[in-house]
């Protein structure tokens, strides 16, 4: 049951955040992340078997056709620096959970929130000022051209 509740939460969640109101609503981005969430955290995992969470940002982006490095202190190394009050969707996001530099990595989704694979939780959406993730953060990098942006990470239905 506790399984349940926890995906009609997720499903909730996801449901307000991908709002249909959103830039970034049945974008081909938000097609590529929708359907894992909910997979469970797999340490290494780069499949809808599991994920961990460089292994889920690489799968995501691999789906929109980009290729990241497979780590999150690889991935924290490509694209160009972006302020916090800049991120768009598709903006990579990056945090220092293990005291030792960048070891963990999420997507920007809009709205204040990021998707990321969650030890506790697996693929999940998380507000970037919650308690947890507010003091981790490190940075973020765009690792999509403009015009990639505009081909993946906004509707224009």
């Amino acid at each position: 049951m506790k399984k349940k509740l926890t995906a009609i939460s997720i499903g909730l969640t996801l449901a307000l955040t991908l709002s249909a109101g959103s830039a970034f609503a049945d974008s081909k981005l938000n097609n590529a992340i929708k359907p894992v969430i909910g997979v469970s955290y797999k340490m290494g995992g780069t499949t809808t078997k599991g994920f961990d969470c460089s292994g889920f940002t690489s799968y995501v982006f691999k789906k929109i056709g980009l290729t990241l490095p497979r780590t999150s202190t690889s991935q924290y190394k490509v694209g160009t620096a972006v302020a916090k009050s800049k991120l768009k969707a598709g903006d990579l996001v990056f945090f220092n959970t293990s005291g030792r530099g960048v070891s963990h990595v999420g997507i920007y989704i809009g709205g204040g929130k990021f998707a990321h694979s969650s030890t506790s939780r697996g693929v999940t959406i998380t507000a970037l000022n919650s308690s947890y993730f507010a003091k981790r953060y490190v940075g973020a990098k765009r690792v999509m051209s403009s015009s990639k942006y505009k081909a993946v990470a906004v509707n224009y239905n």
